[in-house]
C-alpha cells in the first residue's frame, strides 16, 4: 500500500445500475483499494433519483466537515450525480447542468488526492469530472475505438480535457496503441483482473455452449451459423443470453432451435450462465465489446473461442488460454466448437488452464501510479531554518513579474520602473525581461537610490516549449534551449525556478506534459497574473500548484509602469533565494482591480504607436522626472 492512506475518486461515465465492463473495472478496483485503507468514492451517473438527492444532501452536509463523505468502513462508497446521456449522444451534447454543478462541488468541497477518470470522452460524468478536478488525474481507457474516431472533429478540445491527465493508463494493448496514435502520450497497460471462481465438474451431459449478445447482430449471426458445422449426432446445447430474446429474424435452422435455447437478463446474468457452461464463444468482427466477459470465463473454468481480434487474443494468451478464428469465418468457429465436442482432453486443458490475474494484482499496479504521482508533490521541501530566521521580519509586498525597456516588447525606463514600484509601496520587485537580463542588473545597482529591493530575473524562451522564468540569477540565459536546458542553467547559478503564465494559451506556455517533465525541478508557479485574458487559465495554474503542492506565485506582468503592483505578494522581508522561497510558503496573494484593455492599450501606445523618436524623447522626460522624485 502506499506511505498512507489516499483519498480516492473513481469516475465512471455509465449509469451505475447499467452492468457495464467499465463498471465492473471500477467496482472490483474500488473494492480492493478500499480493502487496503484507502478511502474510496465511486461517483457515478444513475437513474435512480433518490440516490442523487442522497448524494446532493451528503455534499451539502458535508460543507463544514468534506472528510465526512470519505467511508471510513473498508468499502468503498457510491455517490450518484445524475442521469447518464444515452448511448452515441452527439459530441456537441452536454450534461445537465445539474449534473456538472454536482460533480463540481464535490471537487470544491471534499480535498481529494486522487481523481481517477474512466473513459474521460466528453461530454460524460468522467470528463466533466477531469475538468473540475484539484487533484491528481489518472485516465484509464478501455476499449474507446468509436468514440476516439469521433472525437476528431473537435480534436484540440479532447487534447486540452486529455491536457489535465497526470497519468494515462489503458485496459488493453490495443487501447493503448490506438490511445498513442490519436492522442500521443505515455499510456501504461494494467490489464483487468478476474477471480477464479468454482464451476462445476464437467458432466457426462452435453456440452453446454453458451453466447452472450451485447446488441451485436452481425456476431450473433456469425454464432448461429458457426453452430450448423456442428453434428447434430453428438451431445450439445446453446444457451443466448440477450436482451431482445429471440426475434424472428435470427438465423436458426429448424434442426437447431430445439437446442437452442433464448434467456434475457431478467431470467439469467452473465454470471449465472458462466457458472454452468462449459463453453463461451465471442463472435465479434469489428471490436471487441466484453473482452473482460473472456476473462470471467476462463475464471469460472470455460472454455473460450473467441474471434481474433487484438484485445480477445490478448485476453487468451494469443491462442494459448482459448481457441480463435478469424472474424466472420463461421466454418473454422464451428470447426473449434466441433473440436470441443469430440476431443475431452482438448477440453479439459482449456477449462483447467491457469486462469487470469487478479483483481488484487490490478490494485497494486494502481497503487503503484498512485505512489508515483503523490511521490511528486513537493511535501517536505520546507527548510526549517530559513522559517526560523524569517520569524519576526517585517512584511513587504512584492510583484514578481516585470519588465523594462530592455524588453523588446515594453517601453518602461528602469528608472521609472523603481519610481513607481516605490510610489505603489512595493518592497521587493523582480524585473523579468524576455530573454535579457541587463535590465534587471541596472535596476539592481540603482534600487537603492529608491529604497526598492530588486530580484534579478529572466523570462527565457525556450525552443519550443514555452518560457520560464529564472530568479536571483547572475547571467544572461540564452533563448532557444530545451526546456530541461534552461532549467538546468538556472539550476547551475543557483536560481529559483518560476513557471509564469502555465496555462495561458495566449502566451508561448508550456504544456501539461511539458510541465510534467519538470515538476520535480519547479520551485513556484505564478496561480495568478492581470494580463491573462481569460480567467480559467489562472484557475487551471492554481489547481496545478494546488494538487503538487508547489508554492504559489503571482505578478503583475507589467510592460507599463501603470500596471506595476495591479497583483502583489505580502510576504515576509528575505534575504536570498532560500528565505525568498520560504517566505512566500506563506505569502499572501493580493489583487487589485484593473482593466486588461487600458494597460494593453497603454503598451501598444508606447511601442508600436508612436514614432521611435517621439519614444525617446518620451524616455528622457520620463527618466528625468523619476529621477527628480528620487
Amino acid at each position: 500500500m502506499a506511505a498512507k492512506p489516499l483519498a480516492i475518486a473513481q469516475v465512471t461515465p455509465y449509469a451505475w445500475e447499467s452492468g457495464h465492463e467499465v463498471n465492473r473495472f471500477v467496482a472490483r478496483v474500488a473494492e480492493e483499494l478500499a480493502g487496503r485503507g484507502h478511502r474510496v468514492l465511486v461517483v457515478a451517473p444513475t437513474d435512480d433519483h433518490a440516490a442523487v438527492r442522497e448524494t446532493r444532501n451528503a455534499l451539502r452536509a458535508a460543507r463544514d466537515r468534506p472528510v465526512a463523505l470519505l467511508p471510513d468502513d473498508g468499502r468503498p462508497r457510491v455517490l450518484s450525480v445524475g442521469e447518464a446521456l444515452p448511448a452515441g449522444t452527439s459530441r456537441r451534447a452536454a450534461l445537465p447542468i445539474d449534473v456538472s454543478r454536482t460533480v463540481e462541488a464535490l471537487h470544491d468541497t471534499l480535498p481529494l488526492d486522487i481523481c481517477h477518470v474512466h473513459e474521460p470522452f466528453a461530454p460524460s460524468v468522467s470528463s466533466t469530472a477531469l475538468r473540475h478536478s484539484r487533484a491528481l488525474n489518472v485516465g484509464t481507457f478501455h476499449l474507446p475505438t468509436e468514440r476516439v474516431l469521433t472525437t476528431q472533429v473537435a480534436r484540440k478540445v479532447v487534447e486540452r480535457i486529455f491536457g489535465r491527465l497526470d497519468a494515462r493508463t489503458a485496459s488493453f494493448t490495443e487501447t493503448a496503441a490506438l490511445m498513442d496514435r490519436w492522442f500521443p502520450a505515455g499510456y501504461r497497460v494494467v490489464l483487468p483482473g478476474a477471480e477464479r471462481t468454482v464451476h462445476a465438474p464437467r458432466s457426462d451431459g452435453p456440452l453446454r455452449i453458451v453466447f452472450v449478445d451485447h446488441e451485436e447482430r452481425p456476431a450473433l449471426r456469425a454464432f448461429l451459423r458457426g453452430l450448423r458445422g456442428l453434428s447434430l449426432d453428438d451431445a450439445w446445447e446453446v444457451t443466448v443470453l440477450s436482451a431482445r430474446g429471440q426475434s424472428s429474424s435470427t438465423p436458426l435452422r429448424a434442426a437447431l432451435r430445439e437446442r437452442t435455447r433464448f434467456v434475457t437478463p431478467d431470467e439469467r446474468d452473465e454470471d449465472e450462465l458462466l457458472a454452468r457452461a462449459d463453453v463461451l464463444v465471442a463472435a465479434s468482427e469489428g471490436a471487441a465489446p466484453a473482452p473482460g466477459l473472456l476473462l470471467r470465463a476462463r475464471a469460472a473454468g470455460v472454455a473460450v473461442v473467441a474471434s481474433r481480434l487484438p484485445a480477445y487474443e490478448e485476453v487468451l494468451d494469443d491462442g494459448s488460454a482459448g481457441l480463435l478464428f478469424e472474424p466472420r469465418d463461421t466454418e473454422t468457429l464451428g470447426a473449434q466448437l466441433q473440436r470441443l465436442v469430440e476431443d475431452g482432453e482438448l477440453l479439459r486443458r482449456l477449462r483447467t488452464a491457469p486462469p487470469p490475474r487478479a483483481w488484487a494484482s490490478v490494485a497494486d499496479d494502481f497503487e503503484g501510479v498512485y505512489a508515483e504521482l503523490v511521490g511528486r508533490r513537493h511535501d517536505g521541501r520546507e527548510r526549517p531554518e530559513a522559517a526560523r530566521r524569517l520569524a519576526g521580519r517585517r512584511l513587504i509586498d512584492v510583484d514578481l513579474h516585470m519588465h523594462t525597456d530592455h524588453s523588446g516588447d515594453c517601453a518602461t525606463p528602469v528608472e521609472v520602473l523603481l519610481a513607481t514600484a516605490r510610489a505603489q509601496g512595493l518592497g521587493a520587485i523582480a524585473v523579468t525581461d524576455h530573454n535579457e537580463i541587463s535590465g534587471a542588473l541596472e535596476a539592481r545597482e540603482k534600487a537603492a537610490e529608491f529604497g526598492v529591493k530588486v530580484i534579478v530575473g529572466e523570462e527565457v524562451k525556450t525552443a519550443s516549449q514555452g518560457e520560464v522564468i529564472g530568479l536571483f540569477l547572475e547571467e544572461k540565459i540564452p533563448r532557444g534551449l530545451t526546456l530541461q536546458e534552461t532549467v538546468a542553467e538556472i539550476r547551475r547559478q543557483g536560481g529559483i525556478v518560476y513557471v509564469p503564465h502555465p496555462f495561458d494559451r495566449m502566451h508561448a506556455v508550456p504544456d501539461y506534459e511539458h510541465l510534467l517533465a519538470i515538476v520535480d525541478e519547479v520551485d513556484a508557479i505564478e496561480v495568478y497574473n492581470p494580463r491573462v485574458a481569460i480567467g480559467s487559465f489562472n484557475e487551471e495554474a492554481e489547481r496545478f500548484a494546488a494538487k503538487y503542492r508547489i508554492v504559489a506565485g503571482a505578478g503583475s506582468d507589467s510592460h507599463v509602469a501603470q500596471g506595476l503592483g495591479s497583483v502583489r505578494i505580502r510576504m515576509r522581508d528575505f534575504d536570498g533565494p532560500e528565505e525568498f522561497l520560504e517566505s512566500l510558503r506563506d505569502a499572501d496573494i493580493v489583487t487589485k482591480p484593473t482593466s486588461l484593455l487600458y494597460v494593453q492599450a497603454l503598451k501598444f501606445l508606447e511601442t508600436k504607436a508612436t514614432p521611435s523618436g517621439a519614444r525617446a524623447a518620451r524616455r528622457a522626460r520620463r527618466v528625468r522626472r523619476a529621477t527628480r522624485k528620487s
